[in-house]
């Protein structure tokens, strides 16, 4: 399967728009012209979820770009993944968008014609500065009707050592009349009805619409990203994490019918997530620690018993994850994030003072539990600590945008302070716990011994202590 990052930018231009020279824009360049004409039928489904998510999907027949192209999201632009083409849907795309579809049907929504003009601008090198495409289009969608678009435009394809659309082809393409584009896509344009955002009453509502969509953004691009066989485990979890601390800290602002059982489905996905990420922290840790023991206190395998042990864990919770993301429970869950991102579960209208005082409370209630982890030292209080100073950071993330920013600037360094500690902390117990199971099997296995693994014990165990010793001293400092 081929993959390619695109970055493009499109322009609106009139039928009569006359491209203008592009040789002057690299000195000692030049510019391969070619024309292609373009067949592509796109697919979605009936309530186009894959277009809502910026996610498309088609079927293109031309001179030189026939075969399946599925466009996903990415930070600097779109990855396109490409097969060869095929009359059926090829099983390795069908597999990554499963769960963007929502598990529904995949049919054929439009079919796209397109006469291009495509001007490859090359430096004196013969490297590819940018493709510049112009495009004559007609499109008919497949629902029956009998509309039919027409328009014309260009667009700006990167090259791959190129980071942004050169200055002189914006001012060269502007003065010519082209102006940017407000559609992201061709088939944007043609379907138009995808879910908008919603319109806010207030800049408290557009501040945790907007925090709720981020989360659930994240977590569907790392459903793509994990069915592609990539690792966004930990940004997915800390989505999930930061979904279900909103859901828990500003719920009583959001309707409960709309909720229902959401935050217990987020929890039984995150922990799944979880299961495997904590697997690659300690194989990570862990392998650190013996590399850096004098070679002399490393008796028998340890690193490959630690790496085995792990490794296998790891395996199979991964397997664990890619059949729950199968099931109808998931999908479900999905399909509930998915209908938020247009309709957010607002119960009555929210103001500032409502999340500010959502989030401290939150705060308070994470310094309760510190105060009483710090006086208890008890591994149990410290761990529910953590988690309460998380709800807190998150909180006042949400918060900060609508009301005191400089506080809920402070509270979200502060609460990310304790939360790095205590991680820390439960990183040591943790690793310790599993050394010492891991040990007791070591010391009746022939060639090896349970040296090694109580040296790294008590290692993490101090570490443990010191990270409670530190924990203490960051909230006496800051008078908490």
């Amino acid at each position: 399967m081929k993959e390619e990052l695109e970055r493009e930018s499109k322009w609106e231009v009139d039928r009569d728009f006359a491209l203008p020279a592009l040789e002057e824009l690299v000195p000692q360049g030049r510019v391969e012209k070619t024309s292609v004409q373009l067949t592509s039928t796109y697919y979605d489904t009936d309530e186009l979820d894959l277009l809502a998510d910026n996610v498309t999907l088609r079927r293109r027949e031309g001179d030189d770009e026939s075969g399946w192209q599925l466009k996903i999201p990415h930070a600097r632009g779109r990855v396109e993944l490409g097969a060869a083409v095929s009359e059926e849907l090829p099983s390795e795309l069908g597999d990554v968008v499963r769960g963007v579809s929502l598990g529904k049907p995949l049919h054929a929504v439009t079919t796209i014609y397109t006469l291009r003009d495509r001007h490859r601008v090359l430096d004196a090198g013969g490297e590819l500065i940018a493709e510049v495409a112009d495009d004559t289009v007609e499109a008919t969608p497949s629902d029956g009707s009998a509309d039919t678009f027409a328009w014309r435009e260009v667009e700006i394809e990167l090259g791959p050592r190129t980071e942004r659309v050169p200055a002189a082809l914006v001012d060269t393409l502007a003065r010519a009349g082209a102006r940017a584009s407000e559609y992201p896509s061709k088939l944007s344009r043609v379907l138009p009805g995808r879910p908008g955002r919603p319109t806010a009453e207030s800049t408290a509502e557009r501040a945790i619409g907007d925090y709720l969509t981020a989360q659930i953004d994240m977590i569907i691009a790392g459903d793509i990203e994990l069915r592609r066989g990539r690792d966004p485990i930990h940004d997915t979890r800390v989505a999930c994490r930061r979904l279900r601390s909103t859901l828990r800290v500003f719920g009583g602002l959001l309707d409960d019918a709309a909720i229902g059982a959401i935050e217990d489905e987020v929890k039984w996905y995150a922990g799944l997530l979880g299961e495997v990420r904590d697997c690659q922290v300690q194989r990570r840790r862990l392998g650190g620690k013996v590399a850096a023991l004098e070679p002399e206190l490393v008796l028998g395998p340890v690193a490959a018993r630690i790496e085995s042990e792990l490794l296998g864990r790891q395996v199979v919770r991964r397997a664990e994850l890619a059949e729950a993301m199968n099931s109808r429970r998931y999908l479900d869950l999905l399909a509930t994030l998915h209908a938020w991102k247009s309709t957010p579960p607002f119960a009555d209208r929210i103001r500032g003072r409502d999340l500010l005082r959502r989030a401290h409370r939150a705060a308070r209630k994470a310094d309760k539990r510190l105060a009483s982890a710090i006086d208890d030292q008890r591994d149990e209080s410290l761990h529910r600590a953590r988690k309460a100073a998380k709800r807190a950071r998150y909180a006042a993330e949400l918060h900060g945008p609508v009301r005191r920013a400089q506080r809920a600037k402070a509270n979200v360094a502060y609460y990310k302070k304790v939360q790095r500690v205590l991680g820390d902390h439960n990183d040591g117990v943790v690793s310790a716990e599993f050394l010492w199971r891991t040990a007791t099997v070591a010391s009746t296995a022939p060639d090896e011994n349970g040296f090694t693994f109580g040296l790294l014990y008590a290692n993490e165990k101090h570490e443990a202590d010191a990270a409670k010793q530190k924990i203490t001293e960051i909230a006496a400092e800051h008078g908490r």
